[in-house]
């Protein structure tokens, strides 16, 4: 009796990887490479005076910066996040867990907007010294003391991040986070305790056990999440352009130079500019994916 061929629920290989290779010339390859012709119009000296330019150089390190700082921020408060979603009950967890998406819902213009207004110098949190030492003194005046809080005593207490570098980090932080909780959070739920357990009865404490049972579990997705959202970070727009400003070799991102560029008709200078964040971004995202497979390899060895 012959074997009845076994069902698939979609369709072959060749059709399945025709499909795939048909999208991913459509939507990756074809633009990638539009913005490559668009960029060989320009001689190498111009590319190169391009991306050299000091303005360029200093957007280029803004953004690579920000970027990097904001995914080590989110690498320990995303796994910090996920382990207390997965690891404890209390309640307005599932609204906590809820809230992890939000920033992939809200549009990037509205979160720049509410950041910005945060942190201006009177924003709720930018002028939070100056309008402290206003209550202190209006409560003195009422009852007749002279001023208690000498003006600008408590500029300290101010957090005015409008149009620099701590500013766009904080965004960049806000935007971020989801990839590396969302990343690490279902390797952890499908962690056995078991394994805890084991190097617990072996005399190991809290700390080592995390160090040398758990954490090489999980750090293929938590490195996957943590160059996520270095990425996300190195082309957000929208979030930063609000907080960032636009002054030039302090506050200005590279995409905003970017956007600078095409309203002043230099195409080839935009694409250039952005050829560069795309090859950088593109490099850091296969050196991780190396160093994870890596890693899985020795896991598995």
């Amino acid at each position: 009796m012959v074997a009845a061929a076994k069902r698939r629920v979609i369709p072959g290989f060749g059709l399945t990887l025709g499909y795939t290779l048909v999208t991913l010339s459509c939507f990756v390859l074809l633009p990638l490479g539009a913005l490559a012709v668009r960029t060989a119009q320009l001689s190498w000296p111009e590319f190169w005076a391009t991306i050299t330019d000091p303005v360029v150089v200093a957007a280029y390190r803004l953004t690579f910066g920000a970027s990097a700082v904001a995914a080590l921020c989110n690498a320990v408060l995303g796994l910090m996040t996920a382990w207390v979603l997965v690891r404890y009950r209390f309640p307005g967890r599932r609204l906590l867990d809820a809230l992890i998406d939000f920033p992939f819902a809200l549009p990037t213009a509205v979160a720049g907007l509410t950041f910005s207004n945060l942190y201006l110098k009177d924003g709720w949190i930018g002028g939070f010294g100056d309008r402290l030492a206003g209550l202190v003194n209006s409560a003195g005046a009422s009852l007749g003391y002279p001023a208690l809080i000498p003006s600008d005593s408590l500029g300290w207490l101010d957090f005015a991040y409008t149009n620099t570098p701590t500013g766009i980090v904080l965004v960049l932080i806000f935007v971020g986070l989801p990839f590396v909780v969302r990343s690490v959070q279902p390797v952890l739920q499908e962690w056995d305790a078991e394994y805890e357990l084991a190097a617990e009865s072996l005399g190991a404490g809290p700390f080592t056990t995390f160090r040398r049972v758990i954490f090489p579990e999980i750090f293929p997705a938590w490195l996957s999440g943590s160059s996520l959202a270095f990425a996300r970070a190195v082309g957000e727009y929208g979030s930063v352009i609000f907080i960032a400003g636009n002054i030039p070799g302090k506050s200005q991102i590279a995409p905003l130079l970017i956007v600078q560029k095409l309203d002043d008709f230099q195409y080839a200078q935009a694409t250039a500019i952005g050829m560069v964040l795309l090859l950088a971004s593109l490099a850091i995202l296969l050196v991780m994916n190396g160093i994870e497979t890596w890693v899985r390899r020795r896991q598995t060895a």
